[in-house]
């Protein structure tokens, strides 16, 4: 496994380049660009604080309703989004892998790094939408990147898994946009965890977003304390996930080329 990583870091340019050139192919013929990183998250912001914010009143611990959803949102479409590119990276480049050998992890590390731009691009009208709202950060905002490296952990270590099954069972390309549509409702973006009953809080922790999403609110927002149970039990699927996917990954991709 040692030498599996030197070989990834000796290769860090080609990872670069695949990761520059996945962004490059993503917005190439895309009229309105990176826009689309912000009007994503942003229409579904609205319709979330239109139905469950004013109609059915659900509450966002004293944070306005469309901030409290759109802050969720912004981690959220990054790993529903990534997580479908990383699952189907090397079907996409199936071409590439038959001709040439670089470490095949680069390319599902690439789609992974590569949706971080529209993260970036997303934050910034997070930070308008809080000086619209006259919301001030909190101290604490300062370690929102730690959330947000854990999301990068999370979209790797199940991207890889489902990029290796996919390779083998073309079907999982189909599972993907349905689970994360699942996801979206068994993760507190519409609602905190505080408005489900509290039998039903101790499973929510066992989704690796549940932890990711309140850590997240809490650290810009400052509005409640860090639920360390929650964020532990999120850190330990996260690490688990990235393990099984990573030895999973290397134990198959020396027939990637074969079948692919």
């Amino acid at each position: 496994m040692s030498e599996w990583f030197s070989e990834i870091w000796r290769s860090r340019e080609i990872l670069y380049f695949l990761a520059w050139r996945d962004v490059k192919v993503r917005y190439k013929q895309a009229v309105l660009g990176v826009a689309w990183a912000v009007l994503q998250p942003l229409f579904t912001m609205v319709t979330f604080s239109f139905f469950f914010g004013r109609l059915a009143g659900i509450p966002s611990d004293g944070v306005p309703y469309p901030l409290f959803s759109y802050a969720a949102l912004l981690l959220w479409t990054y790993f529903a989004v990534t997580l479908a590119q990383v699952g189907n990276s090397l079907i996409n480049n199936s071409a590439l892998i038959t001709k040439i050998y670089f470490p095949r992890v680069l390319l599902p590390a690439a789609a992974a790094f590569g949706g971080l731009l529209d993260l970036v691009v997303g934050s910034v009208f997070l930070i308008a939408m809080m000086i619209y709202y006259r919301v001030t950060p909190h101290w604490t905002a300062l370690l929102t990147p730690i959330f947000v490296a854990q999301t990068v952990l999370l979209v790797m270590g199940a991207g890889m898994l489902l990029a290796a099954m996919n390779v083998r069972y073309r079907d999982v390309k189909y599972t993907i946009p349905f689970l994360t549509q699942i996801g979206l409702f068994v993760t507190p973006i519409i609602y905190p965890v505080s408005f489900l009953p509290h039998r039903f809080q101790g499973w929510l922790a066992l989704n690796p977003m549940t932890g990711v999403i309140q850590g997240f609110r809490a650290c810009l927002f400052g509005g409640g304390s860090f639920d360390w149970d929650v964020m532990g039990a999120s850190w330990i699927v996260t690490l688990l996930l990235l393990l099984i996917g990573s030895l999973h990954f290397r134990s198959t991709e020396r027939v990637f080329a074969d079948i692919v």
